[in-house]
This record gives structure tokens, sequence and C-alpha cells, in this order.
């Protein structure tokens, strides 16, 4: 049995006037990527130089204007990854490079020798304050703690004399989820006021969720005390990293939003230590899915994905947000007919705005117009399959088609598995479209008698029944009834039109039309339908009408 009893429950923040849960997400935070630094100090095979700087330019082409690139006092390697962004020009004018650093003065030397010709910088300081690492790893008290901050504050003001950059500092007061409000509070404020921090020059706090400790509402409360606590809150950019070891890293992002965070630091589809960073592209999808800007370039989610998995050689998970294979795949049958329906009533009314069940966004939005939105398995049913006839051929299947045609191709997935929209047109041919054996349809005389009567309409048909050709004529009130009723004595059968339809395949001079014929056998009572193709619709339901007699007779 687990022993649970091992574990006790994180306190919660007493905090009864928070108004974050009033609130709405309005507009996109300042994003900050961390891909380069905390994304890759994550992988089990860190990215090598030239790999970084694909992963780089990527973000620079989503759009993002912060990048953390790296730890550069840490190891010449990261020391020289920067050094190839300044030498090789790599860093537009507007984007700020962010460096990472411990409050250690030989690592802040060294990371300004790294920073030489970076035009704009953000120099992130931290240390560790939470109740557990004072006690356990440090062995120091708060003002101990306190002083550390407050002496790397004062290191980089040093190392900034003569520097010709610009510089923003950022100081995260790391494992700030298990720090006491108040001396979070007191260390952030005392590195504030080192910095001298005003309107015109701001300093970055960033209050990380560096392990994931409890529910996300109590980061909210957390965030928000912090914010309507802080001094001079005009001179800060409150700013978050969340981690995600409950699971809950995009829903604490979002709540902390709410609560009055102004930016974000994450990386794409959440790479990073443990379970991950917080991604980066969810919560900026989410805020596309309800009509916000998110001030990305995420268009191509596959582009994305691409680079993603090539430079951290690890693979995007299947049901991952947005960014999955199979996210926007239905194979429940209930499911396909919903969407199906959906994206029909949106045609139909030429609707402005997306509303389909179980698609949250258009997947072509984001670059997955060349997928599959419906795939077939043992489990479809026949909205999935009357979805992909119609979305990848343009057969717009009756409804009362749906069922017999999804029957078929359920026999063949219960055997194979997944069935492809290739396999699913190919069946239709083979079962409707060119059942043409034994009889097979050739050509055909129409004529209207001289005089109009109930039944004025002459058709006179040459077929093929068993390989030997062969004529018959019938008469009837037009062209359907006509061929029925001479089918009926040539083939001694007796045989009703239930229903009838017809659509446009294509559109132009060559179009064809498409022609679906519900066919009852009369003795038996067995029904079923035919399809006919032809750029003549009389053509057309004539094929049809013998494709459905093949199917019931033959």
């Amino acid at each position: 049995m687990l022993n649970y009893k091992r574990y006790r429950r994180v306190p919660v923040v007493d905090y009864p006037e928070r108004q974050w849960p009033q609130k709405e997400i309005e507009k996109a935070p300042i994003w900050c990527s961390v891909d380069l630094r905390d994304g890759n100090q994550a992988l089990i095979e860190p990215m090598v130089v030239e790999e970084k700087v694909e992963m780089f330019k990527l973000l620079l082409k989503l759009g993002f204007k912060e990048i953390e690139i790296g730890f550069p006092a840490a190891s010449q390697i990261e020391f020289d990854f920067l050094r190839q962004l300044v030498e090789r020009k790599l860093i537009p004018d507007d984007v700020v490079i962010q460096v990472l650093v411990q409050c250690r003065e030989h690592l802040i030397k060294r990371t300004f020798e790294a920073l030489q010709g970076v035009k704009k910088s953000v120099v992130h300081i931290y240390n560790s304050t939470s109740t557990l690492q004072r006690d356990v790893v440090f062995g120091k008290s708060r003002e101990e703690i306190k002083e550390i901050a407050i002496q790397g504050t004062e290191w980089v003001k040093k190392y900034m004399e003569g520097f010709d950059g610009e510089v923003m500092l950022e100081y995260s007061p790391e494992s700030f989820t298990g720090t006491e409000l108040d001396f979070a509070l007191d260390i952030c404020t005392a590195v504030q006021e080192a910095w001298g921090a005003t309107p015109e020059k701001k300093i970055i706090i960033n209050l990380p969720s560096t392990v994931e400790m409890t529910t996300p509402n109590v980061y909210a409360d957390q965030i928000e005390w912090m914010n309507k606590n802080f001094k001079n809150r005009d001179s800060i950019i409150l700013s978050v990293h969340p981690h995600n070891d409950r699971g809950t890293g995009i829903a604490a992002t979002e709540l902390a939003l709410l609560a009055g965070a102004d930016r974000v630091e994450g990386t794409l589809l959440g790479n990073g230590e443990r379970t991950g960073n917080v991604d980066i592209l969810t919560v900026a999808y989410n805020m596309f899915s309800q009509g916000i800007n998110p001030e990305l370039n995420i268009e191509n989610i596959r582009e994305i994905v691409d680079v993603y998995e090539r430079c951290t050689k690890m693979e995007v998970e299947p049901r991952h947000p947005y960014a999955g294979k199979l996210v926007f795949t239905a194979f429940s049958g209930s499911h396909q007919d919903a969407i199906n329906k959906g994206i029909q009533a949106m045609k139909n009314r030429k609707q402005e705005h997306w509303e389909v069940p179980y698609l949250p966004i258009d997947p072509a939005d984001i670059g997955r117009e060349y997928e599959p939105i419906v795939r077939i398995n043992s489990q479809s049913g026949k909205g999935g399959v009357a979805f992909v006839m119609d979305t990848f051929y343009g057969f717009k299947l009756p409804k009362g088609m749906h069922k017999e045609f999804a029957d078929v191709i359920q026999a063949i997935s219960e055997k194979q598995g997944e069935v492809s929209p290739e396999q699913i047109f190919d069946e239709f041919k083979l079962n409707y479209t060119e059942r043409k054996e034994p009889i097979h349809f050739k050509r055909s005389q129409i004529n209207e008698a001289d005089e109009e009567t109930e039944f004025s309409t002459v058709a006179k048909v040459s077929y093929l029944n068993h390989g030997i050709e062969k004529v018959f004529e019938g008469v009837g009130n037009g062209p359907i009834d006509a061929v029925q009723k001479g089918l009926e004595k040539e083939l001694g059968i007796e045989i009703r039109v239930l229903d009838y339809s017809e659509h446009a395949l294509t559109s132009g001079s060559s179009a064809h039309a498409a022609s679906y014929i519900h066919l009852l056998d009369v003795k038996t009572g067995r029904t079923t339908y035919g399809v006919g193709i032809s750029s003549n619709i009389t053509r057309a339901s004539i094929r049809g009408i013998f494709s459905a007699v093949n199917r019931l007779f033959y």
C-alpha cells in the first residue's frame, strides 16, 4: 500500500481578498524563451553550437524578443555560444539576450566578458530562498540569504561600469513557491532598492515555481499577494517561471496572468527539468483559441515540431496539446459525426467564427490542413466515414447510405486496424462506382413521346450481361423510371427506387456529377444504394441504378 502518510500537505495562502478569479486574460504577456538555457540543460544530449543556432533562429522567427541563451560563466561551451551569436551578428537590434548567473563575483565578471558587443541584455541573478533550502542546503538565516542577493546586485552594477550595452537586472528568488511570502517580498524589495529601480529603469522580478508544490490556485494567490504588496510596482516587471511537476504548469501560468504577472518564461513544447517547464506554445494557442492575439508567429506548428525534435532529439507526444500528431484526430464514431455536422453547418451558414464540436480551433490555422482530422478504425462510426468521403473526395453520401458504407469499412478495420482515406475510397469504388458486373451499362438514348402522357419518357439502353451486349427499352414518367421499368422486364426482377439524390463533384465546364440511387428488391425487402458518376446527370443516374442492381442481385 502507498505510504501516503510520509507526505505533508503544503500550506495554502490565507488570502481571502483574492481578486484573480473574477478576471480574464485579455492580452499576451511578454514572452521569454528559456529553451537554450533551462531547456538545453535538461537534455540527455545538450545541443551542440549549430543546433543552438538553429533553435535560436527558430525563436527569432516565432517572434520572441527576449531569449535566455545560457549560463555563459558556467562553462566554456556556454561562453563560446554567446560569443558566436555576437561575432556572427545573429542578434537583431530589437532582441534582448538574457543570461543566467549566480550571485558570485567571479561568475558575474565572466558573464559581462561574454556579453561584450550585445546591445540589449538581461542579467538574471538568483539564489535559493525556500525554508527547506535555507535549512538543508545552505544553513543560513533569512538575513544571510538576503545579503547574497543584495551583494549579487551590487556586483552587477559594478561590472556595468564601462559596459557599452543596455542592461536590465532580473532577480529570481529560486524556489519561490516554498518561500514564506513575507520573506520573498523582503528579499525582492531589497534587490529592487539596491538596483535603484524606477519606472524608467525597471527591474524584472521573476517568481518561479521552481518545483510545483501544490494546486495552481495557490500559486495565483502567491503571485497576487506579491503583486499587491510590492513597493513602487510601476518600477517592476513581474515575471513567472512555472515548472510542471504536478502536471499543472499551464493552469498555474494562466492563473498567474490573472493574478497580475506581466511576463512568462518558458520553453517550446514544455522541455525542461523533471516534468518540464511551462509550454509557451500551449499557453499561446490557448489565447489564440479565445480570440486573443498571442503576439507570436505560431501559424506553422509542423515546422516548429520539426526543428524542436531535430535540435533536442526528443519526440513530441502524439497527444501533446495542439502539436501532437493525433490531437486533431477523431476515432470515436460520435465525435466524427459531430465534427462532420459542425463543419457542414459552418459552410451552410457561412459562419465567421469557428464553432465545431471537439475542435477548439481550425487545424488549418496552425498549419495542420494537410492532415486527416478524422481517422477510421473499429471504433469509428458512420459519420467518420462520410466525413472522409466528403472532405477528401467530394462525395456527399446520402444520410441513409452512411451506415451501409460504414459497415463495409468497419469489417475491414476489425481485421487490420486503422483504415486510411485512400483505402476507404478504393472500397467505395469497388462497392459502388465500379460495381459493373455482371450487368454493365454502356449507353442510352432518352426520348420524349410526341404526346405528353403520364408515361412519356422512352429509354433505350445498351448494356453487357455477363459480357454479352444486349438492348432493352423502358417507358416511364422520367429517365430513371423508364430505366427501372425496362430493367424489371429485361431481368425478371421487381424493384423500386426509394430515394434519389445527386450533386456536382467538381466545378467548371468538365464538371462531373455523382448520383445516388436507393433501391428496393420488392420480393425480399432488401435495399441498397448504387452510385454513378458522369459528366451527364442522366447517365450518372442510370449508372447508379445498374450499380444498385448489381449489389442487390449478384
